[in-house]
């Protein structure tokens, strides 16, 4: 199944956040198999800034349903998505958001879900009612999840005692794992494990602890979301060369490919299933997803 990229280009132009376009401008260097010049580096980092606050913290939206201005964990991992984009480069930004991080870190070395909101206009009920006294294996898996994966090209980060924190905090919290765990909580953790399967030896003997809580066909209903909000193969194994792959059938990441190629839709972007929450926040994450659909598709070989 093909993928039309102009019309990609087209949506990202017409709706996507400047962020997202710049993203899609880095992508497509690696697509034409171009590198990446030092101005588009710098222009996609200068996007990241709009969403940055003097703490070192990300908020202003960069998370598309936590609109509100201050520094939160659930903003993090989109500012670490960006930093791994930019590779091989690094940036300071990347070790000032860790000590921003290690400054909301808890005793126990995990992020809270969500900090006190300061303008809930425009963010959704689980960030406006979360337990800010509390870690949550959700935010810290998936956040640390793609530190790690930039800590593999910037030695800052994998040097960072914050980044050491999370990594114990979920290593310890995953292996007390017993019931199945909410769908978002599973498929972050199982990324948190594919991201640190190359330097922590007990990553592989906790995939196979969560193995019995995956469903065999990779499919699981997200409880509090809408009716069709779906997680598929591809959330819980979105690396074609992570651990967490071999809990799936090749047949089953297969046809899961098919069905992301599918799904771009007529205007050349690709849609999610969430609950709205603001019109703005729709776009906002659809050219994320359209970004994100992208390198996936691309990770896997199929563009």
């Amino acid at each position: 199944m093909s993928i039309d990229l102009s019309a990609a280009a087209a949506f990202m132009a017409t709706h996507a956040r400047v962020l997202d376009r710049r993203r899609f401008d880095l992508l497509t260097h690696a697509l034409a198999g171009a590198t990446t010049d030092t101005g588009a580096v710098q222009g996609v980092l200068a996007a990241l800034d709009g969403y940055r606050n003097a703490d070192g913290g990300y908020g202003w939206g960069l998370e598309p349903d936590l609109r509100s201005p201050e520094s939160q964990p659930g903003a993090a991992a989109h500012a670490f998505e960006v930093f791994e984009d930019i590779a091989p480069a690094t940036t300071s930004r990347a070790v000032e958001l860790c000590d921003w991080l290690d400054s909301v870190t808890l005793p126990d070395g995990g992020l809270p879900f969500a900090l006190p909101v300061t303008a809930p206009a425009g963010c959704a009920p689980w960030w406006l009612g979360a337990d800010t006294s509390t870690s949550s294996l959700q935010i810290t898996a998936v956040t640390a999840a793609v530190a790690h994966r930039v800590a593999a090209h910037d030695p800052a980060v994998a040097a960072h005692p914050w980044l050491d924190r999370a990594t114990r905090y979920c290593l310890t919290a995953i292996e007390a794992i017993d019931e199945t765990p909410h769908a978002y909580v599973l498929a972050f953790a199982l990324r948190f494990l594919d991201a640190v399967h190359g330097t922590r030896p007990e990553a592989a003997g906790l995939v196979a602890h969560l193995s019995r809580h995956v469903p065999p066909d990779g499919r699981m209903h997200v409880e509090g979301g809408t009716e069709e909000e779906t997680l598929r193969p591809l959330d819980f194994a979105p690396l074609p060369d992570g651990p967490a792959a071999s809990l799936l059938s090749p047949q089953g990441i297969a046809a899961d490919l098919d069905r992301l190629a599918g799904m771009q839709e007529p205007d050349g972007g690709w849609t999610v299933d969430y609950a709205p929450i603001s019109p703005a926040g729709v776009l906002d994450w659809r050219g994320h997803t359209t970004v994100r659909a992208l390198q996936t598709l691309h990770r896997h070989g199929r563009l």
